[in-house]
C-alpha cells in the first residue's frame, strides 16, 4: 500500500500525461458508442410478442410501420406521394385506399364501412411499412426523408416517429445537463471547501472519469438515451464525496508533514482503505439493477458500477498528481470555510434522540403507504412534450380515426376464411374493439379479392402466415387494454394454438407485467446483496438492519411524496430509484457508524461516541448530500424529457431525503439499540468481555 501510494507522488507528471492522452480514445469511444432510444427493444427475448416482432420483420419485411395522415390530397397527389415514398432506402411498402380504388373513382362510392373509418374531415391515411426494426438507424433515416418531402399538412405517427424525436430532444439537452451539474456543484463545493482552485480540479478528475466510463461504453456495443442521459450527472454526485476525502485527508496529513509527496502518499492510503469499501455497496448497488428481467436495468446498472469504479481509480491516482502538481495555487487561493460546524444539529440529536425515534415509528407508516400507493404510468408518449411532430400525429390518429392501439395478429395462413372471420366477429364483439382487417375480410367490405393489388395482399399474407391488423380505441398500457388484449388472445389461441398477437399494445402489456415483477424483485436484491457487504464490513449483525432500515425509510418518503402530491411516475423510476438511492446513500450512514464502531471499543459511553461520531461527519454528509443533489436537481428541473426528468428529480430529493435520516434517525438509532448493537458486533462484544 505504501509503496503503491508513494510510486503516484513519484511519477505524478507521468500519470497526467497518460490521463491526457488516455481521454483521446475515451472520447471516440463515446462519440462511436451506438444510442438506443427504443425502451420496448429492452423486453426478453423468449416474450411471445417479441417472437411476434421478429417474423413480421423475417417474413413480412416489416420491421415497422407508420402511418401516415393525409390533409387534403387529392388521389393522383396520394399516388404520386406514395412513388416518391416507396423510393426512399428502407421503405417497404407504401399503400393506401388509393391502391384499391385507382384515382378516377370518387371517395363517396366506397363502402361506408369503409369511408367511415380512413377518411375524416378530408384526410386520409396511409401506411408506410420498412424493412428494418422500430429503432433502426435506416428507419429513423426514413421516416426524416419522408418528412422532408411531405408538407406541413402530412403528420407521421408510429414508434419509429416517436423514438426519433426522443432522439432529437435528448441529444440536444445532455450537454446542457452536464453543465448545469458543473454549475450546481461548482458552487456547493466552493462553500463547502477551504480554496477556490480546489473544487475546480476536483470536477476536473470527476470529469476524466467520467469521459473514461462514457468511453468504454463502446466494449458495451450501445447503451440507452436514458443511460447516457442520466449516467453522467449521477456519476457525478456519487463519487464526488471520494475526491473530497482524499482532499480533506490531505490537508489534514499537511498540517503534520511538511513534505507534500509523503502527506500526499498518507493520504492515499487512508483514501483507499476508505473509498474501496465505500464503493462496494454503491457498485453492488448498481449491479443489482442487472437482476431485472427487463434489460434496461442491466444496461444502467453496468455503466454506472463501472463509472463508480472509475470513479475510484481517478481519485488515487489522478487526483493526486493534480492536487500535488497545483499545490501552490491551492494554497494561494485559500479561504475561510463558509460551511458551518452544525453543533446545534449535533446537539439537538443527542438530546431529543427518543423524540426522534417516535417520530420514525409514526411517519414509517405514513411513507409507507405513500410508497406503495404511488401511480406510474407506461405510455411513452407521456413522458414527451406535446409538441413534438410524432406526439401531435399520434394524438391526431387517436381523435379523428379512434386509432390508439393497434394490434398485429399471426395465424396459420392455411385456416378457412369462415373460421377467420368468425374470429374476428367474436373479437370485434369485445368492448374497445374499433374495426379488424384481414385477407378474409375484404369481400366482405364490398371489394373483390381480383381488384386488390398484390402489394396490398402481401401485407396481410405469406407462404405461413396471414396477418391481421385489429384497432382499439384504448389507451396504451391501461388497465382496458391490457385486459382486452388478454381477451384477444384468448379467442385467437381456440382458432390457432401457434397463433401470436403481436404489436404497441401486447409489447406495452408485456412491459407492465415485467416491470411490476422487476420493481420487487431488484429492490430485493439490492437489499440482500448490501445486507450481506455490510455483515462483512461492520461485522456485525445487528447494524446492517439498522442502517438499512434507516435508508430505506428514506426511499418510502422520497417514494410516497409523489402520492401525497397526485404525482404520476414513470414507471423506469418507480423501479430503478429505490436501488439507486439506496447504494448511493447508504455511504452516508456507514461513516456515522465506522466511527460509532470505532468508538465504542475504545470504551466510550454511547452518547460521547454518538457526539463525536455525529460531530466529525456531519460536514462530509452534508457536502455528499448537497453534491449529488446539486448533480441531479438542475437536470430534473430543466429536461423536457419526463423519464429523464423524474428520474432526476427523485435522485435530487432522495440524497436530501437520505441526508436528513442519516444525521437524524441514524443516531438515535445506534442510541437506542446500543446494547442490542454491542452484544452482536464481534469488535464491541470482545471489548466489553
Amino acid at each position: 500500500m505504501n509503496k503503491f501510494a508513494q510510486t503516484i507522488c513519484k511519477h505524478r507528471k507521468l500519470i497526467l500525461i497518460i490521463a491526457l492522452l488516455l481521454l483521446i480514445p475515451a472520447v471516440i469511444g463515446m462519440k462511436v458508442t451506438k444510442i438506443n432510444y427504443d425502451i420496448l427493444v429492452y423486453l426478453p427475448e423468449e416474450v411471445e410478442t417479441i417472437q411476434g416482432e421478429n417474423i413480421l420483420s423475417q417474413d413480412f419485411n416489416m420491421g415497422a410501420f407508420s402511418i401516415v395522415i393525409l390533409d387534403n390530397m387529392s388521389a393522383k397527389e396520394i399516388n404520386n406521394l406514395e412513388k416518391e415514398i416507396k423510393k426512399i432506402n428502407n421503405v417497404e411498402k407504401a399503400v393506401s385506399i388509393v391502391d384499391v380504388i385507382g384515382t378516377q373513382i370518387p371517395v363517396e362510392m366506397l363502402p361506408d364501412e369503409i369511408k367511415d373509418k380512413i377518411y375524416k374531415e378530408n384526410e386520409t391515411i396511409m401506411l408506410v411499412t420498412f424493412k428494418e426494426q422500430i429503432s433502426a438507424d435506416s428507419t429513423m433515416q426514413a421516416v426524416e426523408k419522408i418528412r422532408e418531402i411531405t408538407d406541413e399538412h402530412c403528420k407521421i405517427s408510429g414508434m419509429t416517429a416517436t423514438v426519433l424525436d426522443t432522439r432529437n430532444l435528448s441529444d440536444s439537452e445532455i450537454a446542457i445537463y452536464v453543465i448545469i451539474a458543473v454549475i450546481l456543484c461548482l458552487i456547493i463545493l466552493e462553500i463547502a471547501l477551504d480554496s477556490y482552485i480546489a473544487p475546480i480540479l476536483l470536477l476536473l478528475n470527476i470529469g476524466m472519469a467520467i469521459l473514461y466510463n462514457m468511453g468504454t461504453n463502446i466494449f458495451l456495443g450501445e447503451i440507452s438515451y436514458i443511460t447516457k442521459a442520466i449516467s453522467s450527472v449521477l456519476q457525478l454526485g456519487v463519487t464526488m464525496d471520494f475526491a473530497i476525502f482524499l482532499y480533506h485527508s490531505y490537508m489534514q496529513e499537511k498540517e503534520n508533514i511538511t513534505d507534500i509527496n509523503k502527506a500526499m502518499a498518507n493520504a492515499i492510503k487512508k483514501t483507499l482503505l476508505s473509498v474501496v469499501g465505500s464503493s462496494l455497496t454503491t457498485i453492488a448497488g448498481f449491479l443489482a439493477l442487472c437482476s431485472m428481467n427487463l434489460t434496461l436495468g442491466k444496461d444502467i446498472g453496468l455503466v454506472m458500477a463501472k463509472g463508480v469504479l472509475m470513479g475510484v481509480i481517478c481519485v488515487i491516482t489522478v487526483l493526486p498528481a493534480m492536487i500535488l502538481a497545483c499545490n501552490n495555487l491551492i494554497e494561494k487561493t485559500k479561504h475561510k470555510q463558509i460551511l458551518p460546524k452544525f453543533t446545534g444539529v449535533k446537539n439537538f440529536v443527542v438530546k431529543h434522540y427518543k423524540a426522534i425515534v417516535i417520530a420514525f415509528v409514526i411517519l414509517l407508516p405514513i411513507a409507507f403507504y405513500g410508497y406503495q400507493n404511488t401511480k406510474v404510468y407506461y405510455n411513452l408518449d407521456k413522458s414527451l412534450p406535446k409538441t413534438l411532430e410524432s406526439v401531435i400525429a399520434n394524438n391526431e390518429l387517436k381523435e379523428k380515426f379512434n386509432m390508439v392501439s393497434m394490434e398485429l395478429m399471426l395465424i396459420d395462413k392455411n385456416i378457412p376464411d369462415t373460421q377467420i372471420n368468425q374470429m374476428l366477429d367474436e373479437i370485434e364483439s369485445l368492448e374497445g374493439i374499433e374495426w379488424t382487417m384481414g385477407y378474409s375480410k375484404m369481400s366482405n367490405l364490398g371489394i373483390p379479392k381480383e381488384m386488390i393489388p398484390q402489394e396490398v395482399l402481401e401485407i396481410f399474407q405469406n407462404e405461413k402466415y396471414q396477418m391481421i391488423l385489429i384497432n382499439s380505441h384504448y389507451e396504451m398500457a391501461t388497465d382496458e387494454l391490457n385486459n382486452q388484449v388478454t381477451r384477444v388472445n384468448e379467442i385467437i389461441k381456440k382458432y390457432d394454438e401457434n397463433a401470436i398477437l403481436a404489436g404497441e399494445g401486447p409489447l406495452m402489456k408485456d412491459l407492465v407485467e415485467i416491470s411490476d415483477h422487476d420493481f420487487n424483485s431488484v429492490n430485493t436484491v439490492s437489499i440482500a446483496i448490501i445486507f450481506i457487504i455490510m455483515i462483512i464490513v461492520l461485522k456485525s449483525a445487528s447494524l446492517p438492519v439498522i442502517l438499512i432500515a434507516v435508508i430505506e425509510f428514506a426511499i418510502f418518503i422520497n417514494m410516497g411524496i409523489p402520492y401525497y402530491t397526485q404525482t404520476t411516475l414513470p414507471f423506469i423510476a418507480s423501479i430503478v430509484i429505490g436501488t439507486i438511492q439506496l447504494g448511493a446513500t447508504i455511504d452516508y450512514a456507514i461513516l456515522i457508524t465506522t466511527k460509532y464502531i470505532t468508538g465504542r471499543k475504545e470504551g466510550k459511553d454511547k452518547k460521547e461516541v454518538i457526539e463525536e461520531a455525529l460531530g466529525t461527519s456531519i460536514g462530509s454528509i452534508m457536502i455528499s448530500g448537497l453534491c449529488f443533489f446539486g448533480a441531479t436537481f438542475g437536470v430534473g428541473a430543466y429536461s423536457k424529457i419526463e423519464m429523464i426528468g423524474s428520474l432526476c428529480t427523485l435522485m435530487s430529493r432522495g440524497a436530501i431525503v437520505s441526508m436528513i435520516c442519516v444525521i437524524f434517525v441514524l443516531p438515535a438509532f445506534l442510541m437506542t439499540f446500543d446494547k442490542i448493537i454491542c452484544k452482536t458486533t464481534i469488535g464491541i462484544r470482545k471489548h466489553k468481555n
